[in-house]
């Protein structure tokens, strides 16, 4: 199995890698999401760590299931053969009504096949208001294949 674009990255390919997660996770499907990463995938998400599809897919299934109507915006952050380094941020609320927007960083590092091998992930939630609100569903089709910094 593969998924291109393949290591080396250049800045073309590592923002489409960029757009392609964000795609994907957008979706909340966790068997699509975990498609993308090898079959021994190591994470670390926040103080969790997880190996392997299976794990992966159970993961996000106790995400997705916490953090409802959750939004995801990634930026490239810098890339180096292999590796690509992406700052992002998503909005979701909890079963009581609180809304909470996250703020993190990601380390990827990609198999030649295109598959991430692993991922590290540092993430802060902040409680916001419905108001505060920024990220409503996936990213407009007029912003996709552009850079557009998060805030």
């Amino acid at each position: 199995m593969s998924r291109p674009p393949f290591p080396p990255f250049d800045e073309h390919t590592a923002a489409q890698k960029v757009q392609a997660a964000e795609d994907a996770w957008n979706t909340r499907d966790p068997e699509r999401v975990a498609a993308a990463y090898t079959v021994d995938s190591v994470w670390r998400n926040r103080d969790r760590f997880v190996t392997g599809r299976a794990e992966i897919v159970e993961f996000l299934r106790q995400k997705w299931a916490r953090e409802q109507d959750y939004a995801l915006r990634k930026e490239l952050w810098s890339f180096q053969e292999n590796r690509i380094a992406v700052r992002f941020q998503y909005e979701c609320h909890d079963e009581n009504g609180q809304w909470w927007r996250s703020y993190g960083n990601e380390l990827w590092e990609f198999t030649a096949e295109g598959l991430m091998s692993r991922r590290e992930a540092s993430i802060n939630d902040v409680p916001i208001t419905a108001a505060e609100r920024r990220i409503f569903g996936p990213r407009p089709e007029s912003e996709r294949g552009r850079l557009i910094p998060i805030r």
